[in-house]
C-alpha cells in the first residue's frame, strides 16, 4: 500500500494480508483521525490500491462505506487484542463473522487461464466477505502468531509479519526504521561531542 508520512515521505508499507490493508484506512479511538473512507469513492480507491488484481468493478453506496468502517475497526480490535494476549470483544468478532458470512468476490478465469477478473455485479458486501475471510484466515493460520505493532515512536500500524525470520519491526524500513536508525546515531555521536 502506498502512505505518506506526517513528514510528507512517501513509502510503501507491506501489512502483510488483504484484511490488515484496510486497516491503513483509519480506524476506531486514535486512528479516527486518520479517516479517509467517507463516500464510496473512497473505498472504490481503496480497492484500487490494494492487492486484489485486478481492481474490481464495485457497486458501492454509502452502507457500504459505514460497513467498510465496522468491519475494518473491529479487525483493529481484534488484531490489538491479539497481540496483546487478550481475548477479542465478542460483538467485534461477530462483525468480521457476519461480514464473511456473505459470498465474497468471485474469481473469473479467461480462456488463456489467467484470472479475467471478477464475476459481476461486485458489490460492497462481496468485498468485505472477501476481506473479513481473509482475515479470519490470518488470524487462524500459520502466521497467526506474527501480529505485530510497527516498533517506530509514534507509529501504531498493525501487520502481519510474513517474512521469513519473522523478526520484522518496522511497518516500513523506509519510514520507521530509518527514522530510528537516524535517532540511535545520533544518541550514539552526542556523547562524543559532549
Amino acid at each position: 500500500m502506498p502512505l505518506r508520512s506526517g513528514s510528507g515521505l512517501e513509502y510503501r508499507f507491506d501489512p502483510g494480508a488483504l484484511s490488515f490493508e484496510l486497516l491503513v484506512t483509519g480506524g476506531p479511538d486514535g486512528m479516527a483521525r486518520w479517516e479517509v473512507l467517507h463516500a464510496p469513492e473512497d473505498l472504490r480507491r481503496w480497492a484500487g490500491q490494494c492487492r486484489l488484481d485486478p481492481t474490481p468493478e464495485l457497486e458501492l453506496g454509502p452502507a457500504d462505506v459505514r460497513a467498510a468502517r465496522t468491519v475494518r475497526d473491529a479487525l483493529w480490535r481484534i488484531g490489538l487484542a491479539r497481540v496483546a494476549g487478550r481475548a477479542p470483544a465478542p460483538a467485534d468478532l461477530a462483525a468480521l463473522n457476519a461480514a464473511a458470512a456473505v459470498p465474497p468476490l468471485i474469481p473469473r478465469l479467461a480462456p488463456d487461464t489467467t484470472t479475467a477478473g471478477w464475476a459481476e455485479p461486485a458489490t460492497g458486501a462481496h468485498l468485505l466477505s472477501t476481506v473479513a475471510r481473509d482475515a479470519i484466515a490470518v488470524l487462524t493460520g500459520p502466521h497467526a502468531d506474527r501480529l505485530r505493532i510497527c516498533a517506530g515512536e509514534n507509529c501504531s500500524l498493525l501487520y502481519v509479519d510474513t517474512s521469513r525470520p519473522g523478526r520484522r519491526r518496522w511497518c516500513a524500513m523506509e519510514n520507521c526504521g530509518n527514522r530510528h536508525k537516524v535517532r540511535a546515531h545520533r544518541a550514539r555521536r552526542t556523547p562524543e561531542a559532549t
